[in-house]
């Protein structure tokens, strides 16, 4: 955990402001049904403020203990240490919405900046909502996406002065939300800032120090400075739960988490989740799952080893939308599953095939596909050791690179994403690189193809000059030479002599598999 607490599915965010963390932003399918009994404990809270939009689908967004129903068109603005969670209200039923985590206090004035002052985050929360709310028709639904989409591509683009950009459209994008917020229609709740300050500062206490066999609402009353028993029913009132069936619950939780997913032993599971002794931790084991630790453990086991087309097929979702905590887990169970790497790799593979042609087909921007880049990354790393220090298969090899002059690379990146995704590997040259690089690399690492890009005008005579140092060596018939890149066209590939012309990297890697004869 960094010093910026996201939430518990803070891996399927992407931070914009990297090192500051100020700013991330992420799109999610919610499938968790809801559950009416779980109360308070099956949410999560924030120290930044979240604005959550709902693209798609139906269900609820549970804030505190109040369930409130949630479809396309609605969004919400919720302050820090709020406890809220959405979820899909059927199985039938995805609840997709689309988020933004704001550091207030980076990104914006600071009278704008501290909750609870009258101007905080432009008047959004008005008459002490918890939370603000708004339902957006067809046309203003456009006009908050189209302010999303300039956050994220201004910070993606980086052209002058964009952080200052980034913060202007923050303050429209808040001003914006104003002007429809009306909380009262979603029955919001409305309380003394006093009340809810009191039960998020406990639930961030819980968060903080779970760990600590020590904890206590006695101890925690004293350190906010008020009695045991005013804490208790505030906390009660709010969450729908007492602190200690609360705090039972969270530790069971990570306790759960730790036997699905790590090889710890019990004793050390049963300490790091607050218990004070191994009997204690058995005891609240079974009562909340109706099974001991061990037997616990070895049912997921048991369930994923006869679940394996199901977990391949989580693991693909979770490369499209980008979820690096689950495809961390879905690696980890299909290996205890007895599945093959290959099939693994496979899997994962076909999910940044989607992502390619989602891209391809305008209905995925560039963040979006970093961040499931950023998610098969992580999974190859995992299957790496199981191929035993051996390179992962590959159906070819191709170089790639920037041409000389030119040191822009996120094309360049995302066409080496998309090729690696279809099973090619990717030797990367970088930016700046020579046409005799090229033609080197390309003889020397037996490159059937080579792909140059670029971004300026006045570089784009460098692939010129690659393929005519082919000709001159006379190693031309060896490899197909592929050009891409904004101010590349396909009349000027055809000028200058190159096999093939690519507008964007998922094009580009479809291109690749055909020079290479491997449809």
């Amino acid at each position: 955990m960094t010093k910026t607490e996201i939430s518990a599915c803070s891996d399927s965010f992407v931070p914009l402001f990297i090192g500051e963390e100020s700013l991330y932003y992420d799109t999610v399918n919610f499938e968790q049904i809801y559950d009416p009994a779980a109360a308070i404990s099956q949410v999560y809270t924030s120290n930044l403020l979240e604005i959550g939009m709902v693209i798609d689908g139906g269900g609820v967004h549970q804030i505190f203990n109040q369930a409130l129903p949630c479809k396309k068109g609605d969004i919400y603005i919720i302050p820090q240490h709020i406890p809220h969670g959405y979820f899909a209200s059927a199985e039938l039923e995805k609840l997709t919405v689309r988020r933004l985590l704001i550091n207030t206090e980076a990104l914006l004035e600071p009278e704008m900046a501290v909750p609870g002052e009258p101007r905080f985050c432009y008047g959004v929360f008005r008459d002490n909502a918890v939370a603000g709310y708004a339902m957006l028709n067809s046309s203003t639904r456009a006009e908050v996406e189209g302010l999303f989409d300039r956050i994220v591509n201004e910070v993606s683009d980086k052209k002058q002065e964009w952080r200052e950009a980034v913060k202007a459209y923050i303050a429209l994008l808040l001003i914006t939300l104003g002007r429809y917020v009306n909380s009262a229609i979603r029955n919001i709740p409305a309380l003394p800032n006093r009340e809810w300050r009191l039960v998020s500062a406990t639930l961030r206490t819980v968060t903080e120090s779970y760990t600590d066999s020590e904890l206590t609402l006695e101890r925690i009353a004293k350190s906010l400075y008020i009695s045991k028993s005013h804490l208790s029913r505030v906390f009660k009132e709010l969450s729908g739960e007492s602190f200690s069936d609360y705090l039972r619950k969270f530790r069971m939780s990570n306790a759960a988490y730790m036997l699905r997913n790590t090889s710890l032993q019990v004793d050390e599971i049963a300490h790091k989740c607050g218990f004070k002794d191994v009997p204690t931790f058995y005891r609240n084991f079974q009562s909340e799952h109706n099974t001991t630790p061990h037997k616990y453990r070895q049912g997921v086991t048991f369930t994923a080893e006869r679940k394996g087309t199901e977990l391949l097929g989580e693991l693909t979702e979770a490369i499209r939308t980008g979820a690096v905590k689950s495809v961390k887990s879905g690696v980890d169970a299909a290996i205890a599953a007895g599945l093959e790497a290959t099939e693994i790799l496979s899997a994962l593979i076909d999910g940044m095939e989607t992502v390619g042609e989602k891209f391809k087909n305008g209905e995925l921007y560039v963040p979006e596909v970093l961040v499931s880049a950023r998610a098969m990354n992580c999974g190859i790393q995992m299957l790496k050791p199981l191929f035993e220090n051996e390179k992962l298969p590959a159906k070819a090899r191709v170089c790639i690179g920037t041409v000389r002059g030119d040191l822009h690379d996120i094309g360049k990146n995302l066409v080496k994403l998309m090729l690696e995704a279809k099973g090619l590997e990717v030797i990367d040259l970088g930016t700046d690189v020579a046409p005799e690089v090229f033609i080197d690399t390309a003889l020397e690492q037996d490159c059937p193809v080579i792909c140059c890009s670029a971004l300026l005008t006045i570089t784009m005579g460098v692939m010129r000059e690659v393929v005519e140092l082919a000709i001159e060596r006379g190693v031309r018939d060896k490899f197909k030479i592929m050009v891409g890149g904004a101010p590349v066209t396909a009349e000027y590939a055809e000028e200058i002599g190159a096999d093939c012309y690519s507008p964007d990297a998922a094009s580009a890697a479809e291109a690749a598999i055909r020079l290479l004869n491997l449809n």
